[in-house]
């Protein structure tokens, strides 16, 4: 079919970079294993036919077994892969608790948060999950080229939110000084990653425009181009704010 439709198909994952919380070997195994459990559970199947060890051991036969089958239809079933990038967290071990019910936000075994010592990983956006850490989008897209084969990507979702806040005149809303940066600085390091040999084709931001996003409808912007939905829907593109540093060639 592929050789009369001329065509590709490919899987999305989305995933964050895991920073260890400390230099601690603990801490180390932490971040790889909730890697594992998010990254690794789609992408050990489509490159090695089975899901990680680090998932097999902690999951258990919670887990479902791959017939040969299926493990040999799986592999390798792909033309591309799409890539979800906006933040990064640090990761630090925890023991297993006992008597304690074993769900997905528990099986790895490991404590996600976006600050150290008090200090956010990067700068948070409107969303508390977001935190703005540009160098984690190098490091995730190397480690898929280091332990997945190096597979034709495309970054199909990259971008950081603001607040929808109904009140701001609109001259107010389209200053974007955050998003600006955000993406120049994430492009930068999307740069050193292909100068390194990730096989990245694409780029796309997350978004063209303001949309309903998620549980939390219209109270975020992600767009780069404002929508206004207290006047029928009308678009603007956002802009740096006249006279900012970023946009008078300082950088």
């Amino acid at each position: 079919m592929q050789a009369l439709q001329k065509g590709k198909i490919g899987i999305i994952v989305n995933s964050q970079w895991y920073v260890p919380l400390s230099q601690s070997k603990s801490s180390k195994s932490a971040a790889k294993r909730v890697l594992d459990f998010v990254l690794g559970w789609l992408m050990d199947p489509l490159i090695r036919g089975d899901y990680p060890l680090n998932m097999r051991n902690l999951v258990g036969n919670r887990l479902p077994e791959f017939t040969k089958e299926q493990s040999e239809m799986v592999k390798g079933a792909f033309d591309f892969i799409g890539l979800n990038y906006y933040s990064s967290s640090y990761a630090e071990d925890v023991p297993p608790s006992y008597g304690l019910n074993s769900s997905y936000n528990t099986d790895f075994q490991a404590r996600i948060t976006g600050s150290r010592n008090g200090t956010p990983i990067g700068p948070q956006a409107a969303s508390s999950w977001l935190h703005i850490y540009p160098q984690g989008f190098r490091e995730l897209l190397l480690y898929i080229k280091e332990n997945y084969g190096n597979p034709t990507i495309y970054i199909t979702e990259n971008g950081v939110d603001e607040v929808n806040n109904k009140t701001m005149p609109l001259k107010e809303s389209l200053n974007d000084d955050t998003r600006v940066e955000y993406h120049h600085k994430h492009l930068q390091s999307l740069l050193r990653a292909m100068r390194d040999g990730a096989n990245v084709r694409g780029y796309f931001a997350w978004s063209l425009l303001d949309n309903f996003e998620w549980a939390d409808g219209y109270t975020l912007q992600f767009g780069i181009n404002y929508v206004d939905y207290n006047d029928g829907l009308k678009s603007s593109p956002r802009n740096r704010p006249i006279g900012s540093r970023s946009s008078s060639g300082n950088k």
